[in-house]
Parts: structure tokens; C-alpha cells; sequence
């Protein structure tokens, strides 16, 4: 109880995005990417995560969906997490407007130094990226957190818990399982993508981790298949379309309750 009611004093006590007043001071969306560096990442699963994302906001197709929004600019902000008290600010927020600014934001967040830490507190993450909100200085016209990961929440605050307080802020929460499947990985440097049998990581993303307003969850089962993925979550996030998956918030009611806290 007392860890619960310190999470619900840190997220409502989290300032809104300040008021605009006028057109130039808001964006389409406000995005956290939350990024996983936990123990269970090895150097080259970190690598092509930071990697993809940088590719990512280099790519001009970005220009494309940045400007079928109605205000044409974006505020990003790309934070790293593992353990309950581990997690890093890498880049703030920054506005992403075109070209320049896309790729002044890959090139600061390619030379960035990355953070490696122990356990997998997504709890944890979700809250840190939640709180990046009360440093917004624009309007955003919706708040979603990009929170990528390659296992089960094993330490910090109940992950159900925190996604529940993170919604009722109104952010989205959307997700890029990081898993992997025996014919999409035979690279050694990439074994630990494999799950414990236990979890299916694509339901534990739908039933534990994602939700709110055309939430969705992107598996990526191969490192080839990374920058894809970011490729169309960042599409998919700055247009606020659903993706042709089932989210969180349409699960039937009497479906089968998902395990969402690790024990191992």
C-alpha cells in the first residue's frame, strides 16, 4: 500500500504540458521513447536498439509523417532504463520539424553515452518517462510513451499499477517487445532475446504493458526486423492510427489473465 500511494503521489503531482498560446507553441504529439538497457540486453541488442532509432530519425520518410499532422512538429524526448533505480535522460525534449532537426536529434542521440544496468523494472521506466511530461514547455495534442523491451517487470512498483496511473494522465502507452523466435535468430550475440517459456512476450506487452487510445504493440523478433518496426511505430504514432494489432484497451473482459510480474 505504501508503495503504491508513492507512485500515485510522484504521477499526480507531474504538471500537464503547459497551455499554448498559439498555433506555433503546439505539436502533434509529445513521444518518450523509453528504451531497455537492463541486464538481459547484451551490447549488441543495445547497440542495434540505440542504432534503430537513430536510423530512425534520419530516414526522410520521417518528413512524410511529421508533416501529415496538422501542426507539422513533434517534441521527442529518449530516455534508457533497467533496474527500480536505474534510469537515464539521454536526449530532452526537442522539437522535430524537419530534416535538421530530426537529424540534429539522431546525431545527439548516436553520440550519447549509453547506460547498461541490472534488473528489468519497465514499472520503473514507465514512471521516469511519465514524469518527462512535467518538463513539456509546448502543447501537445496527445502524450504517448514508446516503451521498448525484451522481458517481464522483475523489481520495482507492480507494472499493472503504474500502467493504470500513466493512463489516467492521459499518455498512451505503446510497445516494442524485443523477442525472438529460433528461425529469426541464430547469432549467438543475440541469445538472450529468448524469453523464459513461461512468457509470451507479445501478451505480456498487450496484457500488462500497452494501453490508451490506439495503443499497440510492435514485435520484433529479429534484429534485422528492428528499424522496420521503429520505422512504423514512429509513422504510426505521429499520425494517431492504430495499428493493425489488437490493443490492450479491446481485450474481451473474461479473457485469460496475463502474469505480469517476473519471479525468476
Amino acid at each position: 500500500m505504501k508503495t503504491t500511494l508513492a507512485i500515485l503521489s510522484l504521477l499526480l503531482t507531474t504538471a500537464a504540458p503547459l497551455p499554448a498560446n498559439a498555433a506555433d507553441d503546439s505539436v502533434d504529439v509529445a513521444l518518450v521513447f523509453a528504451a531497455d538497457v537492463s541486464g538481459s540486453m547484451t551490447n549488441a541488442e543495445l547497440h542495434t536498439q540505440r542504432d534503430g532509432f537513430v536510423a530512425a530519425f534520419r530516414n526522410p520518410a520521417l518528413q512524410d509523417a511529421i508533416q501529415s499532422g496538422v501542426h507539422r512538429k513533434i517534441a521527442v524526448a529518449y530516455v534508457e532504463w533497467a533496474g527500480a533505480r536505474e534510469q537515464w535522460l539521454v536526449t530532452p525534449w526537442t522539437i522535430i520539424s524537419d530534416q535538421s532537426t530530426a537529424g540534429a536529434f539522431a546525431d545527439r542521440l548516436a553520440a550519447a553515452q549509453m547506460a547498461h544496468g541490472s534488473q528489468t523494472s519497465m514499472s520503473a521506466g514507465l514512471l521516469f518517462a511519465a514524469s518527462q511530461f512535467e518538463h513539456l514547455k509546448v502543447q501537445a495534442d496527445r502524450m504517448a510513451i514508446d516503451v521498448s523491451g525484451d522481458g517481464a517487470n522483475n523489481a520495482g512498483p507492480p507494472i499493472g499499477i503504474v500502467r493504470d496511473i500513466v493512463l489516467s494522465r492521459g499518455i498512451t502507452i505503446n510497445g516494442l517487445p524485443l523477442g525472438a523466435t529460433p528461425d529469426a535468430t541464430s547469432d549467438s550475440e543475440y541469445a538472450h532475446m529468448f524469453e523464459p517459456p513461461e512468457v509470451d512476450l507479445e501478451d505480456y506487452f498487450n496484457g500488462c504493458v500497452v494501453g490508451g487510445v490506439n495503443s499497440f504493440a510492435l514485435p520484433v523478433t529479429g534484429p534485422a526486423e528492428l528499424f522496420t518496426a521503429i520505422q512504423r511505430k514512429l509513422a504510426l504514432e505521429i499520425a494517431g492510427l492504430p495499428a493493425q494489432v489488437i490493443p490492450a484497451s479491446y481485450y474481451l473482459p473474461d479473457a485469460p489473465p496475463t502474469k505480469c510480474e517476473a519471479n525468476w
